[in-house]
């Protein structure tokens, strides 16, 4: 999802295709917006 905005696609797009607020999209992003692990980061996904 951060990939997919970081990547070059409107906020308002991933949150649209994510079922997200843009408001939860920039607090899971502060959060786990430096985290490159892709366990860590399914596993906060999935707990979201």
């Amino acid at each position: 999802m951060i990939e997919e905005q970081e990547a070059g696609m409107p906020t308002a797009e991933v949150c649209r295709r994510h079922g997200l607020s843009p408001a939860s999209f920039y607090k899971f992003n502060a959060k786990y917006g430096g985290m490159r692990c892709t366990a860590g980061y399914r596993g906060a996904m999935s707990r979201e």
